[in-house]
């Protein structure tokens, strides 16, 4: 955002607002208390566009902008709950829910009771993109990963400069990945848990919690999340 210039005056769901250039719809929206719904994006990351539950209706515009990256103009007229906003919200999350194991995603199944979809509505194809328990700190469940590239952001250049994550397979195969698919112990990771942090899904937990879940018990537990011992340096 630029500060340094004249406030920009808008309209969202008739409401006047003043917003400082370069600013979102979105960000411009949460500054009088307007709720726009949100998948991708955090604010600990960049916003991407990737999920589009976030579009809007803006007046003159032939297709629906997403709040999270359009930046505000003088005179723009918003609408985040038309008809068209949230009927483009609601298949959205009736494709998600026909292909991703939704179970343990809180914030998307209010949004599904928020704008009444239906998630047997389509008989898609469920995501099969691998379990992987590779080493003691957490577990990777990606049939419930929804793709908002929110780990892989923090893994680089939003927070950690790591890089450990990638991007795997293409359509509708794409998955996220490691470089070479290398067991994760394997890779540049540091085992921040900055990842667990910003999933929305439940698709990246910890290895104690999924564990507990389980019904393990402690011995068990404890066993399976020991950290490695460090190798001892020669004399």
């Amino acid at each position: 955002m630029d500060n340094s210039h004249p406030m920009i005056e808008l309209t969202i769901d008739g409401q006047t607002v003043q917003a400082a250039p370069g600013s979102t719809i979105l960000q411009a929206a949460h500054s009088i208390g307007i709720d726009i719904p949100v998948i991708c994006y955090h604010e600990a990351t960049t916003p991407n566009a990737v999920c589009r539950i976030c579009t809007v209706e803006v007046t003159g515009q032939r297709t629906l902008l997403p709040a999270c990256v359009a930046q505000v103009a003088p005179g723009m007229q918003v609408q985040t709950q038309s008809e068209r906003a949230r009927r483009s919200r609601k298949v959205i999350l009736e494709l998600l829910a026909s292909t991703v194991d939704l179970a343990e995603a809180p914030e998307i199944q209010a949004q599904m009771a928020d704008y009444q979809a239906d998630p047997q509505r389509y008989d898609g194809t469920r995501r099969e993109a691998g379990y992987f328990d590779d080493n003691p700190f957490y577990i990777r469940d990606y049939d419930k990963c929804i793709l908002c590239w929110r780990c892989m952001q923090v893994c680089a250049d939003d927070a950690q400069y790591v890089n450990a994550l990638t991007l795997g397979g293409r359509g509708f195969d794409s998955h996220i990945a490691t470089f070479y698919d290398q067991p994760m112990p394997d890779t540049s990771c540091v085992f921040c848990g900055q990842c667990l942090g910003v999933c929305p899904t439940g698709a990246l937990k910890p290895k104690r919690q999924a564990l507990m879940e389980q019904g393990q018990p402690e011995d068990v537990i404890w066993l399976a999340t020991r950290p490695p011992r460090r190798k001892e340096r020669k004399p």
